[in-house]
Formats: C-alpha cells, structure tokens, sequence
C-alpha cells in the first residue's frame, strides 16, 4: 500500500516550553455544557470520564484539545489505542482512501486485506499464520475461545484473578466479575487463578523473592482436582491493563508454556492491549521467547480505527473453518487498510525501539518517586505501558484509593490526559512521543502526588 513519506517521530514531537497549555480550569464551561447535554440521552460512562469531565475536540500527535482551548499532554493513547498519536497522517490517509473506495465487502477477498494478511505472517513470531478479523476486543476474545474448543474438542478454559478479556458472557467469565449484572455465576466450565504479582505475590521463596515455580505446581494442583478433565486452553494477559498495570516475573510465561505443552492444553495470550508496539514488541509475549496458540490483536492494531484480529499457529487455522468465524465488519478494506498502515509506520520508524526506550526512561524517572514519595509502593514500565501503585504505608502496601483519584484529577486539572485505576495510576503515552515529552507529563503526575501527599497525610 502506498503511503506518503514522512518522519514519524518528527511530526508528533511536542514544544514542552508551550505544551500542555491550559487558558481556562478545566473541566471548562463549554465542557461543562456539552457534557450536561449528552448526558440526558447517554448513561454508562467510564470512570476517567466521571472523575473529569472534560469534552474533547480534536487531537495531533501526543496532544488533545477540549473545548475550551485547552490542550493536553495525552498519557492515556484513548485508553491504549492512538499508539501512534491521534489523527497519524498515513494511518487517516490510507482510511480516507478505502471510504472513497470500498467501505464494506463482507468477507470476499480484497488487495489491501491480501497484503495485511501476508505482512502479518512475515513480522509475527513462529508459525502464527492463520488470521480472521473483528471489530472490537471482545469480539476477538470470543473466537479465540471458540477456536481453544474446536482445536482441541474440549471445553473447560482457565484464566487468572483480575484479567480482563471483555464485557460479552464468555469474555466476562474469564474476568474479574464486578457486578451481578455480569451473572450471578461464570458460564459453567470457566476457571479463574491467581497469577504472580512481582509486587504482591501470594507465594514467595525464604528470600523473599516471588516463587513462581509455586503458582505452577498450583495450576498442576488444580488441573487435576478442580477441573473435569476437559480443559482446552489457557487464555490470559501477558501484562494486565485493567487490574493495573500488573507484570509477572520473567519466568512466568516460559514456564506456564511448557506446563500447557505436557499437559496438552493451548496457550491463548490476550494481546488486545499489549500488542501493536505497546510494550515495544509486536506481541508483549515475545519479551518471554514464547509463541502463544492462539493470540488476541487489537487497541492500536489500527491507531483508533476499529479493527481487531486473531491469531492461531499453523496446526490451528482450520478450526476457522468450524467456528463461523466471519462476521459483518470484520477485515472490511479501510480497516485493514488502517491495520497495514499503523503496522509499516511502526516498522519503518523503527517505533518498537523508541518504545522500549520510553519504557527505560520512564522507569528512571517513575524510580525517583518511588525514592521520594512516602505514597508511592511501586513503579513499574515495560515499552509505554506504565504503572504507578499508591499504598498508604509502604511496609503493609494498604491500597490507596483516596489518593489514586486525587493524583488524577490534580494531574488531569494540569494538563495530563490519563488513565484512572483506584490506588493504581495507569498510563499509556503514544510510542511516538519524544522524551522530553514523557518527561514532562511525568513530573506532572510527581508534582499531583506531591499535593495530595501533603493533602492526605497533613
């Protein structure tokens, strides 16, 4: 596909001396106003929307503007999409091209599909070659799963406490149920375990470093007396987005292959929020040297534009065809067309490696808070996918909710656009952001910190 050529991380560079620029305390009249009129007629807002109520405009780059004028240093990528920044010239070109061209063709084959399909088997790790598309996360999650049982032709499917994979009935079974809404139970053959938290760990060697070979003889444990025998896959985050910016120890994932291999059982990685370049890899798993089954892309798979994809190693593309696995938007021209463009930027910029640089950088930086700050119990970053957990001491690591809502709120009042998450802030800058620029919006996060250290502790 023909796109224009251009310097990526130039075009999205930010005067840190201008930027962020606010002319009037947000959340603004304007904001203020728009928001009470869509609110009549639109309910189920998320709580970063609920906690600072601002109403945006337009974005370029690592920049959002509201209403009001007032322009953001944007740490949230519209809650882990806009990797590449908002409005990325190649990615809104080649859509434009495809919404004059061929908006929808169902599943019938097209150019610009061949050459994202083809493209996806040259870059993905192993024998990941066997792809369908979707248009939103959960959908993607649900065909993976259904993929697991028709592989395998069981149906039982592990996942781990506080994961998140959707808001559909299976999607949600494999989750942290929140609410009876979801259903009173979790569809029957659905399993939920603990994983290794390197900052809160269940089980932990005499040194106190965390044992993961204890969660594996506990999965062994559980396989054979809490399920029936009739497990098809294990399907998790690499990295959990919603629980927190949750890592695990290094050795988690090779380890947790090799059990799914003895004791045959596929390996789905839910990629949705750490592929694309997030971590500074195609796929965050590839940090680990493993190669799922089955993997779930989306979030910044198109740079905002809809579009999601599962992945299944060679042995497995067949168990497409027993699935109905097409569906209505799914693999449509401009959403591949926007899924090729945000994949040949990030190779040809070579935006994996800034990632993984804005990762150090920020891990540097976000390592003096925790030195200074009574309230911050860890730091954590891997690529542009970064954490910060507020404790109120930092011996017992009580959660700190109080204060995770008033960093975010001081620091969005500032000009950070960002991510809530009770005691645990999340962020998830653009990986085309220079550093100062992350620098930048972090001593903003220092400085909201400060304040409500001084606030809450007086």
């Amino acid at each position: 596909m023909e796109i224009t050529e251009f310097s990526t991380l130039e075009w999205a560079k930010v005067d840190v001396g201008a930027y962020p620029k606010i002319v009037v305390p947000p959340p603004g009249p304007q904001s203020k106003g728009y928001h009470e009129r869509c609110t009549r007629y639109f309910r189920g807002l998320s709580g970063q929307v609920k906690l600072f109520p601002v109403a945006f405009e337009s974005g370029e780059g690592c920049i959002l503007r509201d209403v009001d004028g007032n322009e953001y240093i944007d740490f949230s990528s519209g809650i882990y999409v806009t990797t590449l920044g908002h409005c990325h010239p190649k990615v809104s070109e080649a859509v434009a091209k495809y919404a004059r061209t061929l908006m929808n063709a169902h599943d019938f084959t097209t150019p610009i599909k061949t050459q994202l399909v083809e493209k996806l088997a040259e870059i993905l790790p192993g024998d990941l070659n066997g792809f369908q598309f979707y248009d939103s996360g959960t959908t993607a999650v649900e065909a993976g799963l259904r993929v697991l049982r028709a592989a395998t032709g069981h149906n039982e499917i592990l996942s781990c406490f506080y994961d998140y994979h959707g808001k559909t009935q299976g999607a949600v079974s494999l989750g942290h149920i929140r609410a009876a809404c979801y259903g009173a139970t979790r569809v029957p053959g659905m399993h939920m375990l603990p994983r290794p938290d390197t900052y809160r760990p269940i089980w932990k060697k005499t040194d106190g470093a965390i044992d993961t070979d204890a969660y594996i003889t506990f999965f062994e444990e559980y396989l054979d007396k809490g399920t029936v025998h009739d497990v098809a896959g294990f399907c998790l985050e690499p990295i959990q987005g919603w629980g927190g910016t949750i890592m695990p120890p290094d050795d988690f994932f090779p380890k947790l292959r090799k059990l799914c291999d003895e004791r045959h059982i596929l390996l789905m990685a839910d990629e949705v929020l750490t592929s694309w370049g997030r971590t500074g890899k195609w796929l965050c798993t590839e940090h680990w040297g493993v190669v799922p089954d089955v993997v779930t892309i989306g979030k910044g798979f198109g740079n905002g534009f809809p579009v999601t994809g599962v992945a299944v190693r060679e042995p497995y593309k067949e168990s497409f065809e027993t699935i109905s696995a097409s569906s209505s938007y799914g693999g449509n021209p401009m959403a591949c067309a926007a899924a090729l463009a945000s994949t040949e930027v990030i190779e040809e910029e070579g935006l994996l490696e800034h990632a993984q640089r804005l990762g150090e950088v920020a891990l540097k930086r976000m390592g003096r808070m925790l030195n200074e700050h009574r309230i911050v119990g860890d730091v954590r970053a891997r690529g542009c996918l970064m954490g910060i957990e507020l404790v109120m001491d930092k011996a017992t690591k009580q959660p700190f909710d109080n204060a995770g809502t008033l960093v975010y709120q001081k620091a969005f009042a500032k000009g950070l656009a960002w991510i809530p998450a009770g005691h645990i802030l999340r962020m998830s800058p653009p990986i085309v952001m220079d550093e100062d620029t992350l620098l930048k919006g972090l001593d903003i996060i220092d400085e909201a910190i400060g304040e409500t250290e001084k606030e809450l502790l007086a």
